[in-house]
């Protein structure tokens, strides 16, 4: 499988990365929000490069032109709901992609155990397509390929692209493990070294649904 780690590139990723993690900037849900959107519009820009392109002619107001556009049809699917910002940068350069949505969350049964449970899909086929799974935090890594399972059930993708702002390192091993590697990339703007005994990932930015949207009771 093929990472992309993007802190190993200097870019202005770094600077909406200090803004997501600094708790004095972290009180400002907008900026949250928009700065997770701005990780995902460069990411997706990044992947773009990857896709298949064709030729197409058109007309512009003094002659013919000719345009390379993208020739892959792409799926992009997002685990709510911290995602869904995250997605929104990605479909803002892909804006001709098809969209697909899972829920899934985590059911306490002790203070630090959890299930992982799928409660929603709402996805087209996926036979034959690029599927570029989002979600800004990747702590296990159990959530993304449970959801990735799910959207089976609409069919096998050509290709997988998997995009978080933060991953763990045990996200990053774990992902590695149970997605093909074959015709898997991950792209990811921070790996961080550990999870704490919650499964947050340290030193991370905290948990990014709430800071993007409130808390949950």
């Amino acid at each position: 499988m093929k990472i992309i780690n993007f802190a190993e590139f200097p870019s202005v990723i770094n600077q909406y990365m200090m803004e997501l993690r600094n708790v004095e900037i972290q009180n400002d849900p907008l900026r949250f929000r928009r700065n997770l959107e701005r990780i995902g519009e460069i990411i997706a820009y990044e992947i773009s490069h990857t896709f298949n392109y064709r030729a197409e002619k058109i007309t512009t107001p003094l002659a013919p032109a000719k345009c390379d556009v993208i020739a892959d049809p792409i799926v992009l699917g997002t685990i709510f709901r911290a995602g869904v910002p995250f997605h929104q940068g990605f479909l803002n350069i892909l804006d001709r992609s098809e969209n697909a949505f899972v829920s899934a969350y985590r059911k306490y049964k002790e203070k630090e155990n959890f299930d992982v449970f799928i409660e929603y899909i709402a996805s087209p086929r996926l036979d034959g397509k690029t599927l570029i799974l989002v979600d800004p935090m990747l702590a296990t890594g159990a959530s993304m390929e449970l959801s990735y399972r799910a959207l089976l059930t609409k069919g096998t993708p050509e290709r997988i692209h998997i995009a978080s702002v933060i991953a763990s390192q045990k996200a990053v091993d774990y992902v590695k493990a149970h997605f093909p590697a074959d015709k898997t990339t991950l792209w990811v703007a921070a790996i961080d070294p550990e999870i704490n005994e919650h499964s947050y990932i340290v030193p991370g930015l905290g948990d990014a649904g709430d800071l993007a949207y409130g808390t949950k009771d």
